[in-house]
């Protein structure tokens, strides 16, 4: 049986390092449906799971859409090194776990992580491979409406969340990509293309299987 590589092989998915793809934006954006919605369309695509501290909502599972822990237990795991990124959001703290991410990357399968401006902006200078996109809402307003309608945060929450969107969307710039939210299934094609278009680069490709096609002629 002829075990040697293809170059099919070499550049397939599962011959090459996993990529973290991180999506930034302010609440309402659209963030959490359009990581759901990709991961689902998307073959070894995956949802990094986030630590925090924040309590349940209404639906969440433990371990599939948060791990939950104390905050005794976050700062140990602050004091011991095991997260790659961390912050202070809203009063509550979130991060990403380092070896999880390691392991998985590792095994070619790319990461989607849901994290706001200070985490991603940690990332960006310790994780330089990864790409870095930021989901705008069409416009002001409909920000608003949506952080009213989706009935998970008291007017005193919603006012706080505007405020601080208004200043991160001011630091776009410090992303790879952009993408306003204005029509789900549209803004699903725009990230679709930036993945698959992220998944061709050379610099990805397990050298050792084009050198085995090589050395097979």
């Amino acid at each position: 049986m002829n075990n040697i590589p293809t170059i099919e092989d070499a550049v397939s998915l599962g011959q090459r390092q996993g990529i973290l793809f991180v999506i930034s934006g302010p609440s309402g954006a659209g963030k959490t449906s359009l990581c759901n919605q990709l991961v689902t369309r998307i073959p070894r695509l995956r949802f990094s799971i986030s630590c925090t501290t924040r309590p349940h909502r209404s639906g969440e599972v433990d371990g599939q859409d948060y791990a939950f822990v104390s905050k005794d237990t976050f700062q140990k795991m602050i004091d011991a090194k095991e997260f790659l990124e961390w912050a202070e959001v809203y009063g509550h703290l979130y991060g990403t776990h380092r070896t999880a991410t390691a392991q998985t990357l590792t095994e070619g399968i790319d990461l989607l992580l849901d994290i706001d401006e200070q985490g991603a902006m940690q990332l960006k200078k310790t994780f330089q491979k990864g790409v870095f996109i930021y989901l705008l809402p069409p416009s002001w307003d409909e920000l608003q409406t949506r952080l009213q309608t989706r009935g998970l945060d008291s007017q005193e929450s919603i006012q706080m969340r505007l405020n601080r969107a208004r200043d991160e969307m001011q630091h776009f710039r410090q992303y790879t990509y952009i993408a306003v939210n204005n029509d789900l299934n549209q803004t699903l094609k725009e990230l679709e293309a930036v993945i698959t278009a992220e998944r061709m680069k050379t610099a990805y490709v397990d050298k050792s299987c084009l050198d085995g096609q090589n050395h097979a002629q």
